[in-house]
């Protein structure tokens, strides 16, 4: 029913959550590392996220914070021994959506996904602005300085994703997985040719090279 994101390091609790999850034709992708777990939800695409409060690299609280922080809207439910009122409130005021206490019963779990799937899903930012570029994917519209810019609908897609994700790098790898899925034509040549035609149109410094890393678009590019 939904792609969901589960950053748990507890395997055990991990395998019970996902066995539960899949029965309901969840599909979860899991991550035992708060850091791994933050570049899962920043670079794939979810529709709801279980994080774990202690977790290793990074903790569940930063991650939503770091998440939250840079716009994303994904309902979240925190998984944790902490039950007091004060870590309760803090979860939520970080920008959980809700909150369960372990042990827990992973059928309420279920329940609590089901709610929150129901909700209404806030809109997106209605347009991106970087410098004197701005980007506005209902309108499928690209403007520098005022002044339309056409762009094919690849070039188009790749500068919306890069813009979405201000100051994120991501491997050349990842943008063929993310832009060209099952396409023949996924190819470093093809995505090195699409950045090369953005950065005409648009301007040299728009989308960065990082050395031996990836791409990326700083939220302050000329």
């Amino acid at each position: 029913m939904a792609k969901l994101l589960l950053i748990e390091d507890d395997r055990d609790l991990t395998k019970m959550v996902v066995q539960w999850l899949s029965m309901e034709r969840h599909t979860v992708d899991v991550c035992h590392d708060g850091s791994e777990g933050l570049d899962f939800l920043l670079i794939n695409q979810y529709e709801l996220v279980i994080v774990d409060w202690d977790l290793p690299g990074m903790s569940g609280i930063d991650i939503v914070k770091e998440y939250r922080g840079k716009g994303g809207l994904l309902p979240i439910i925190f998984l944790t021994g902490k039950s007091s009122v004060e870590e309760k409130e803090a979860g939520l005021d970080t920008g959980a959506d809700d909150y369960l206490t372990k042990p827990f019963s992973v059928k309420e779990l279920a329940a609590r996904i089901r709610a929150l799937l129901r909700r209404p899903r806030e809109v997106q930012s209605s347009h991106y602005k970087l410098g004197e570029v701005e980007l506005d994917p209902k309108l499928h519209k690209v403007t520098k300085a005022g002044v339309d810019v056409h762009l094919s609908p690849k070039d188009f897609e790749l500068l919306e994703f890069l813009m979405r994700h201000p100051d994120q790098i991501f491997s050349s790898d990842t943008l063929l997985t993310r832009l060209w899925p099952s396409d023949s034509e996924a190819t470093s040549d093809a995505l090195r040719s699409a950045i090369k035609r953005i950065r005409k149109k648009l301007n040299e410094s728009i989308i960065e090279n990082v050395p031996r890393i990836g791409y990326r678009i700083g939220s302050h590019s000329d």
